[in-house]
């Protein structure tokens, strides 16, 4: 007779080894995070990097200089806008591990040319 243990304990050791596998890390982060996720993720932790985990490397006044549009199109600055300043969680728009699209384009129009997605 099989052991319940014996097949529950197989059974969740593969599903941590499925969750431990190494995921794809942009280009752009590869030589600075290398292959531990702890710079960015707290602890290790599986779960969004806190803002505070960006911000070792990233400035906010920079990324919003970066990002600054003409006098007209000054509010569409993803990193100081109308609605939220400059205080729009990280994740609200960027992924490590999967594409995703500036929160703005859930209501306007305008692009982001340089939006690393």
């Amino acid at each position: 007779m099989i052991n319940l243990k014996a097949v529950l304990a197989l059974t969740f050791g593969c599903f941590l080894s499925l969750s431990a596998q190494a995921v794809e890390i942009r280009d752009h982060h590869k030589e600075v995070i290398g292959k531990d996720c702890k710079t960015c993720h707290d602890n290790g932790i599986k779960q969004f990097p806190s803002d505070q985990a960006c911000l070792q490397c990233h400035d906010v006044d920079d990324l919003a200089e970066q990002t600054a549009r003409s006098e007209e199109d000054k509010w569409q600055n993803p990193h100081d806008n109308l609605h939220y300043g400059k205080e729009l969680p990280c994740q609200e728009c960027h992924s490590e591990h999967d594409t995703k699209k500036p929160l703005c384009s859930n209501c306007h129009t305008f692009k982001y040319d340089k939006h690393k997605e």
